[in-house]
């Protein structure tokens, strides 16, 4: 791979230049899997499994009642597992408005 600011041959997973040090245009910043803060219906695993594979969520929900019709004790544990061992993502806090800072009430 070859920097897009000095051209030399940098590595194929580096972020920055070693050269020059800038970032490396192009690069993905890795996905994590979360639950969903936002679209969840129990917990949010749903909601993170789909935004982490780029699908439908209602899709993803169906894929686990299919598990839950087909396999009834160990979806049930699964889901639980999940729920247990992913991460929320966390939550967005948007900085007041200027209006806000100037009059609070």
């Amino acid at each position: 791979m070859f920097c897009n600011y000095c051209g030399k041959n940098i590595q194929d997973d580096a972020r920055l230049c070693a050269y020059c040090g800038r970032l490396v245009l192009g690069f993905n910043t890795p996905r994590r899997l979360e639950r969903s803060r936002y679209d969840r219906k129990i917990a949010g695993v749903a909601g993170g499994m789909a935004r982490y594979w780029a699908s439908d969520p209602t899709l993803v929900r169906l894929l686990w009642v299919f598990a839950l019709l087909l396999t009834f004790p160990l979806a049930i544990v699964a889901y639980l597992i999940t729920w247990i061992v992913i991460p929320e993502e966390p939550e967005y806090v948007y900085p007041a408005s200027p209006a806000m800072v100037q009059n609070p009430q």
